[in-house]
């Protein structure tokens, strides 16, 4: 071993310790290890990001954007309303929706996949009276499968591709995956519809699948000596946060305001919305001198107040209504809405108190459920996790705006409308031209998908932001970045070495078994760290190891296909793993319970599969 391996193996085990850690974003970690290995002299350093463009990682970009062409246009809505049925048994419920999210994930990104559907799923588990992760994740796992079975269908599947033509070979095809692919996610769905959705552990979110705030809203009311009148309703919730509470609403001149403006004046009969502990209740009321508001409507003290303030006249009730800083509504036009946070949503790390909601989106954040477990304290500095379950309440146009903007998802069930029937033909028609394109090889993948996006934007499909938006820049950067390191492992050897001592472990006569071990292998680092960067380590050392065995590599690169898709035992391994924690109500531990039972059907289908169809 040589000073460049030992280096390069170094910055390798710190990079996966990072990645297993989970403090920093997987780009980061990433483009870190990039950075250190030119600096190390492991990378030229006029190569240090030619992986950006890489044509694995421009198709990467191209299929999301086509995939959110897809979602946009209503498309896959109609899909989903014809396919699903609205009726039937459990079993066969759960298969018709766990098979339609293998279907599309074979030629869309898998987390829009599992992003459209899951509102369904929760739709469905209440349907048949089930714990919404009894849905959820044999959802999250059938979406997962479908990816394998499609050069598109997944990340790792396009950086095997990509390391295939480098090692002098031509890549692989559009349907080269679909043998094998098609036979382990057809057995894995048949398998969870059958009997694997109840093994997933019967875990009932302590919301018990809607969020339960009746117990903690209170109206106070404001009385002429109380202390909180005359203050800015900033010194109010500053006054309350002490005591675990916040203003959600109020109510004057019988206008009621559901985001009220922190530097508004708390007036006399002025009526506040709190949530608050009912223990913590009494220490609100005390404190401020608020009275609890019996009866809807004012008391006639109440008038009385409202009469020596000046606040019946018309002009009042006018200056109050229109005040352009409030979010002003009656009870029918504000809502509740449970929103999950996707594993690339900016909310990530950050507080109520810092995205601004109330003075940015007029809603409010009641509660937030995080694996399963609600709590109101400190809501507005808790920081939000991928997968933690958001309760809002605001205005219709205002929730759906923010669940946009912020990469949300709600959960409430859906409309499946078709917005435009032309434009969606038309996405499908530009998809299937780029597929077919790439599948005949008339054009490589990259140049086909990346004129598909062209097209979208001549006939504008998607807005031209929303082309950019769509991009899951994370993952881009952590391709770009991940590919020179591989390349490194190549340029220094430390590919070959990784793979002469998995040969002297085994012993060199048994390429079955070095071929079970690099699935093996494969899926156990894309359960703990994500399955692309499993691709670019794995890839490498596939190639030696077929290399020095003197067998087909493309039976070692499939099997690292394989293996870097199926992360099925934590929820950290996939994003749609992580995306199912808060509706589902799980813990780390719940996922091995039906993953494990995948994994090994993976490997006794997968393998069989591979000697037959990539022979060595």
């Amino acid at each position: 071993m040589n000073t460049d391996q030992i280096i390069l193996f170094v910055i390798l085990l710190f990079t996966m310790g990072m990645f297993l850690w989970g403090r920093w974003r997987h780009d980061m970690v990433a483009l870190g290890a990039l950075l250190v290995c030119v600096l190390a002299g492991l990378v030229p350093s006029a190569e240090a990001f030619s992986g950006f463009g890489h044509p694995a990682v421009i198709t990467v970009a191209c299929v999301l954007v086509l995939s959110q062409g897809l979602q946009s246009t209503g498309a896959v809505d109609a899909l989903a309303q014809r396919v699903l049925p609205s009726q039937g048994g459990t079993m066969t419920s759960i298969a018709a929706l766990i098979g339609l999210g293998a279907l599309l994930s074979a030629f869309m990104n898998n987390v829009g996949a599992m992003a459209l559907l899951m509102p369904i799923g929760v739709q469905l588990a209440r349907r048949h009276d089930l714990p919404p992760g009894r849905v959820l994740m044999p959802l999250s796992f059938g979406t997962i499968l479908g990816g394998m079975t499609t050069l598109i269908g997944t990340p790792p599947n396009l950086i095997v591709s990509a390391f295939r033509e480098e090692a002098g070979m031509p890549s692989f095809g559009m349907f080269d995956y679909s043998p094998v692919g098609l036979a382990v996610a057809a057995l894995g769905v048949v398998f969870i519809a059958a009997v694997g959705w109840r093994l997933v552990p019967k875990r009932i979110p302590e919301d018990a699948g809607s969020f339960d705030t009746g117990k903690y809203l209170t109206e106070a009311r404001i009385a002429r000596d109380s202390k909180a009148a005359g203050m800015q309703l900033i010194e109010v919730e500053n006054a309350l946060a002490d005591a675990d509470a916040q203003v959600i609403g109020m109510v004057r001149n019988d206008f009621r305001i559901s985001a009220p403006n922190a530097r508004r004046i708390m007036k006399p009969g002025d009526i506040l919305v709190i949530e608050a502990d009912p223990e913590a209740l009494p220490k609100v009321l005390s404190g401020l001198g608020l009275e609890l508001q019996k009866e809807p409507g004012d008391s006639e003290e109440n008038k009385a107040d409202k009469e020596a303030d000046g606040d019946t006249s018309a002009d009042a009730k006018k200056s109050s209504a229109n005040s352009e800083s409030d979010t002003e509504s009656s009870p029918r036009e504000t809502e509740l809405r449970e929103l999950v946070v996707m594993p690339a949503s900016d909310l990530i790390g950050r507080s109520a108190e810092e995205i601004q909601l109330r003075a940015r989106f007029g809603l409010n954040l009641l509660a937030i459920s995080h694996r399963g477990r609600r709590s109101i304290r400190r809501l507005r500095t808790t920081r939000i996790q991928a997968g933690d379950l958001l309760l809002l309440q605001g205005a219709p146009g205002a929730l759906s705006g923010f669940a946009s903007a912020s990469n949300c998802v709600p959960l409430a069930p859906r409309s499946l409308d078709l917005p435009d029937r032309g434009e969606a033909l038309s996405a499908v028609g530009i998809m299937a031209v780029a597929i077919a394109g790439a599948a005949f090889g008339l054009l490589p993948a990259a140049i086909a998908f990346a004129g598909g996006v062209l097209a979208y934007m001549a006939l504008k499909l998607l807005p031209l932001r929303k082309v950019y938006e769509a991009v899951d820049w994370p993952v881009i950067v952590l391709l770009g970045a991940l590919i020179p390191v591989a390349g490194a492992m190549e340029s220094t050897g430390a590919a070959d070495l990784i793979a002469r001592s998995l040969q002297q472990s085994i012993g060199q006569s048994e390429p079955v078994v070095t071929l079970v071990l690099i699935l093996i292998l494969s899926m156990t680092l894309s359960d703990f760290m994500n399955n692309a960067a499993t691709a670019a380590v794995m890839c490498p050392i596939a190639i030696s190891a077929a290399a020095q065995l003197g067998v087909n590599a493309d039976t070692f690169l499939m099997a690292v296909a394989i293996g870097a898709s199926c992360a099925f035992l934590t929820p950290i391994g996939h994003q749609n793993n992580t995306l199912i924690l808060g509706p589902g109500g799980f813990r780390f531990g719940d996922y091995w319970k039906l993953g494990l039972p995948m994994e090994i059907l993976v490997i006794v289908t997968g393998i069989p599969m591979l000697l037959w169809i990539w022979p060595l």
